[in-house]
């Protein structure tokens, strides 16, 4: 069973929601507070961990910093502050997803399945013989099979969401891909989805392979130099 790890400060919430992603199917572990979720995370890592933004203790953000340190797992955060800010402050903490607050459970569980699902399309598979697998952009190399990235030959960590972007441009090089498509074909977004997590992910993605490998299209969107 899919465990979820839920840190919520407020009771009724936290504890609504417990009941209603359980019905979804979800084994849920839930914590009140930022140093109880960690320690919950410490203990066992969940299969995907959904944080609020505003924490006592820890903040959600430093929270997600905290995780990003020693573990890909998905994250989701939640908040009642759209504060774009705020927004980008989480996702480039390395959360993969956001939710604002008051949210239908419905939608957050349909969220996690799309975080599940990219986590675990991600799983590496079989090598291919003759290095079919292997496609090179300058000192970057993408391999689709172990679905390793490389920066002058340095394995380059990335987050699962991160990675999945990373196979998106690698599928087409030097094709513009806007970031409708881009929400569609990584975070199942078939429509409504706010292209912020879409831009910070992009701009993650550029601290890690370089700057100049994905060039901004304004006003469209983003390829990848071939």
């Amino acid at each position: 069973m899919t465990e979820v790890l839920l840190v919520e400060d407020d009771a009724l919430l936290r504890e609504a929601t417990r009941l209603m992603l359980e019905r979804y199917g979800y084994r849920l572990r839930t914590a009140a507070s930022g140093p109880e979720g960690l320690a919950r995370f410490n203990e066992r890592a969940p299969d995907v961990a959904v944080l609020d933004v505003m924490l006592p203790g820890l903040d959600g953000v430093s929270l997600v910093r905290r995780v990003r340190e020693v573990s890909g797992v998905p994250i989701l955060l939640v908040s009642a502050r759209t504060d774009p800010v705020d927004v980008v402050l989480g996702l480039e903490a390395g959360a993969d997803d956001y939710l604002t607050k008051p949210y239908d459970v419905p939608v957050l569980a349909a969220r996690i399945r799309s975080a599940l699902r990219r986590a675990r399309s991600m799983a590496p598979g079989p090598s291919v013989a003759g290095g079919e697998s292997l496609k090179r952009f300058g000192d970057v190399t993408v391999d689709t099979a172990t679905l390793e990235v490389r920066r002058g030959g340095d394995l380059v960590m990335l987050t699962p969401t991160e990675r999945k972007v990373m196979l998106a441009f690698a599928s087409e090089p030097g094709v513009l891909l806007s970031r409708t498509t881009l929400l569609e074909r990584v975070w199942d977004y078939e429509h409504g989805g706010d292209d912020r997590v879409v831009d910070v992910h992009v701009q993650r993605l550029r601290l890690k392979i370089g700057r100049d490998r994905i060039r901004t299209v304004r006003g469209f969107g983003y390829r990848l130099v071939p």
